[in-house]
């Protein structure tokens, strides 16, 4: 089939009444849609503020409104297409159906516009939203200007041949809808399952992390297999493709492999769960998510990290709240020995226990250290369990309840003191 024969299709739209292309009904009709496309625009700007405050006060819920706000982006496509039908409806009780045959065309085509741009917007990635409401426009433009029925043939002989394996366009693009259409729904279920999964309170952060990727590998690598399978490519004829592959990794991927399996080591072994308090060289942080190949780390300045999987395999890392969400933090001080060692512990104790990150259990205390030179040095220890909330910020706190508490008792912090001689050479 040639697109000579295709072209001789278009007489199938009900043209057979019609003697010739170029009559001047053609023209009124096309003068009428350019005139209803610019009605339709003027009359959505007009109605536009006054629909959406109707939808405001209809609109209960945010989600509510969120739905009835997208037809209202797509008020202009909508006013267009009523004034066509009203046209066609109108041109066809005046005069001959076929002198309102492209009008009748042109509504068709922007009640599907309509409908399937609406239908677009609950696809989330906007990617792939596009893409469906591209391809379902084409289909119903074909099929409403009789075409796809003939344009899916020629597609079906546009093909190649490799053995018993022949591969058609058409058949490569149902491939490719078939493909994306099951990795939207994969990655659909995967977030579903991943947020009942996060909202189990019996399995571990680690473990939770753990079955929702595994259950999204398995569901990809399923979309893709069936996919292929649909469009009648044997799966064992992968093995020279997994061959490549492996070449691949053994030659230019081993940092990503390397990665991929420190993420899944980590994950079951438990070494760092989403909301640990890490240090990595001098990184100081919070950890924020898990991934496939890094590690999200957040510090108190909110600067985020990515660290790969593999550093944290493979370096020292201090795990503030491994085992326990407990963090003793140190204080040093010296005071004059003027003042009361016990006095000085009792106060200081008791000062640094007022304070709200603090924990009571256990308690604050304070010891004597050292003799200095010129002071009795103490070493205040307290606990706390939010050391993502930060480190620094609470020293500086029980720097200040100390000194105030030394203030309030005339105790003095002294200094040291040099005394310098001079003398006469002479």
């Amino acid at each position: 089939m040639d697109w000579q024969k295709i072209s001789l299709n278009w007489y199938k739209w009900g043209l057979k009444e019609v003697e010739s292309f170029a009559t001047p009904w053609t023209g009124y009709q096309f003068a009428i849609i350019i005139c209803a496309y610019w009605l339709a625009g003027l009359i959505a700007r007009m109605a536009r503020p006054s629909v959406s405050k109707l939808i405001e006060r209809v609109g209960a819920r945010p989600r509510i409104e969120r739905v009835l706000r997208i037809p209202l982006e797509r008020l202009k496509w909508i006013v267009f297409a009523l004034l066509l039908l009203l046209a066609g409806m109108i041109m066809q009780a005046t005069t001959s159906p076929d002198r309102s045959l492209f009008i009748w065309i042109a509504a068709s085509m922007a009640t599907a516009w309509v409908a399937i741009s609406i239908a677009s917007r609950f696809i989330a990635n906007r990617s792939l939203s596009k893409l469906f409401a591209l391809t379902a426009w084409s289909l119903a433009a074909l099929n409403i200007m009789g075409l796809l029925e003939q344009t899916l043939t020629f597609l079906d002989k546009l093909a190649f041949s490799m053995g018993d394996f022949k591969l058609s366009v058409l058949m490569l693009l149902k491939g490719m809808a078939l493909l994306g259409i099951l990795l939207w729904l994969a990655s659909t279920i995967s977030e579903f399952a991943e947020e009942k999964i996060r909202k189990n309170a019996d399995i571990s952060p680690t473990l939770q992390e753990l079955f929702s990727k595994i259950f999204k590998i398995v569901l990809m690598i399923g979309a893709v297999a069936f996919s292929l399978s649909a469009i009648g490519i044997d799966l064992t004829a992968l093995k020279i493709f997994s061959g490549a592959l492996g070449l691949g990794i053994g030659f230019g991927l081993q940092k990503v492999v390397s990665n991929l399996l420190s993420g899944i080591i980590i994950l079951l072994d438990r070494s760092i769960k989403p909301g640990d308090v890490i240090t990595v060289g001098d990184t100081f942080g919070w950890i924020t998510s898990l991934r496939a190949r890094y590690v999200s780390v957040v510090t108190r300045n909110g600067v985020e990290y990515l660290i790969p999987n593999e550093d944290l395999i493979t370096q020292q890392v201090v795990n503030w709240s491994f085992s326990n969400r407990k963090v003793r933090l140190d204080v040093k001080f010296g005071v004059s020995y003027e003042a009361d060692p016990h006095e000085v512990r009792a106060k200081v104790a008791e000062a640094l226990n007022t304070i709200d990150r603090v924990l009571e259990d256990p308690g604050p205390v304070c010891h004597v250290v050292n003799f200095g030179d010129s002071s009795v040095d103490f070493i205040a220890r307290f606990w706390i369990t939010d050391a993502e909330s930060g480190l620094t910020n609470i020293r500086g706190q029980a720097y200040l309840k100390i000194w105030d508490v030394l203030k309030e008792n005339n105790i003095t912090i002294p200094y040291p003191h040099r005394e310098v001689f001079v003398r006469n050479v002479d």
